[in-house]
């Protein structure tokens, strides 16, 4: 039975890679000195396709370090999980784990506090990688983190702190809130009543707010007895709810409001604006119901939802309708109000003089309204671009755009940048990298400073 996962640039590769000064088109801008990394799942061992979902491959990390005009290196490495360690023939390093949950993290990798952390969501805790992207091992933030971890933390770019939304089923009907501090251990923890088990991907930070999203997709207990890699899926009856909770409050602080059913694995960001809480958001007619081992039920538009805290109600609206996912925005703006912001398209969302499918990167700004998009080849299905600013102090807009772009013409990867004020143009320079990157989740870039 063909899986769509496991198949194209979905399937995974088989051997761990390192290679130094890679070629460059192009050149490289100076300023970028650091580290690109993208995380996502790769079965370490052949798995049954007519089971797998793609939320569940062992992870597997790639990294790209610029430094100085050049692309010193790529490294691609498993997260050495207990049963990773045990297929590759190696001894696990050990560590920390909450509930008996050992998983190797598959959807994100950031860098906080000198750390290299790599996150999934729903009760594992993170793995911490060296600057070289060996395993370390699991920790729990020198036993400060009390149970289970996300894969989207949010940092805070004034206080420094990261903040986060943790979810797992054995807590019921419940998720976390966490506070990590800039020394990377965690100050604060409130625990959140919610309307069930609900599968909590991400959450919303303001300046002086975190949104919680409650929404129709929840664990069935069933379906995990029955052995089920991935029991979440759409609940018809649950509804789609949004909390909003004070940074220092409580659970009984929290605010509920109701917008039409539906689901967002992704915010862009959000902000305060007086009496009213803005949230951009990717969002998901629905999620899990049709099509159970990925996302695919319904094209995932952006949306502008805007709560009215006095009022008691939500304003919907639609910003882009073209099918896209990931969305970023300058980092030094999470939070707080923003301009623009970036997304993956879908394929069959740009047409070429040829009415071939293509994909891209779309840049919005939605002050104006307005979108560009940078159209890459059929079938190239870019990563989400992350925006790295070309100075501590530079405009919202002025830096580059960085995200890792399927070649299927040689069936390999490149880094491509993109520089922001110039979006439609041609890349400012493109690393090609020694072997393919599969499909998969989120990275940053890791400044070295």
């Amino acid at each position: 039975m063909a899986n769509r996962y496991l198949t194209g640039n979905f399937a995974p590769v088989t051997t761990e890679v390192t290679a130094t000064d890679l070629p460059v088109v192009g050149r490289i801008p100076a300023t970028l000195n650091g580290r690109y990394l993208r995380n996502g799942p790769n079965p370490v061992t052949s798995p049954d396709p007519a089971a797998y979902h793609w939320f569940v491959g062992d992870g597997m990390v790639h990294g790209i370090r610029l430094e100085d005009g050049a692309a010193r290196w790529y490294r691609n490495r498993w997260v050495r999980s207990r049963a990773v360690a045990t297929a590759l023939g190696e001894t696990w390093p050990g560590g920390p784990v909450h509930a008996d949950m050992d998983a190797a993290p598959n959807t994100n990798v950031i860098g906080h506090a000198g750390r290299t952390l790599a996150l999934v969501e729903s009760g594992p805790v993170p793995y911490e990688l060296t600057d070289e992207l060996d395993t370390v091992g699991p920790t729990n933030l020198d036993g400060t983190l009390p149970a289970g971890y996300t894969a989207h933390p949010k940092l805070d770019p004034v206080t420094g702190e990261l903040h986060a939304m943790a979810y797992w089923w054995g807590w019921g009907n419940q998720v976390q809130y966490i506070v990590i501090g800039r020394d990377g251990r965690v100050t604060r923890t409130v625990d959140i009543p919610t309307k069930g088990p609900t599968m909590m991907h991400d959450f919303s930070l303001t300046e002086h707010h975190v949104v919680v999203y409650d929404q129709p997709v929840t664990f069935d207990l069933d379906e995990a007895m029955k052995g089920a890699s991935f029991p979440y899926h759409w609940d018809d009856d649950y509804g789609s709810h949004l909390g909003v909770m004070p940074r220092d409050g409580t659970a009984d602080d929290i605010r509920w409001f109701e917008v039409d059913p539906c689901y967002v694995f992704h915010p862009m960001n959000a902000y305060d604006d007086g009496d009213h809480v803005v949230l951009d958001v990717v969002r998901h007619p629905r999620m899990f119901d049709r099509v159970r081992n990925g996302p695919d039920d319904g094209v995932p538009t952006l949306d502008r939802w805007t709560i009215d805290r006095s009022g008691g109600k939500v304003i919907e609206e639609r910003l882009d309708d073209r099918g896209q996912e990931f969305p970023r925005v300058d980092e030094r703006l999470v939070s707080r109000r923003h301009r623009y912001g970036y997304a993956a398209l879908a394929d069959d969302t740009i047409v070429s003089d040829l009415s071939q499918p293509r994909s891209g990167l779309v840049k919005h700004d939605v002050e104006k309204g307005t979108s560009e998009v940078h159209a890459f080849a059929v079938n190239a299905g870019p990563a989400e671009g992350v925006f790295v600013p070309s100075s501590p102090d530079a405009d919202e807009d002025d830096g580059y755009v960085l995200a890792v772009v399927y070649d299927p013409d040689r069936d390999g990867s490149d880094l491509v940048i993109l520089a922001a004020q110039d979006f439609t143009g041609e890349p400012v320079a493109r690393v090609q990298l020694p072997q393919r990157v599969p499909f998969g989740f989120h990275g940053n870039w890791v400044p070295d400073a």
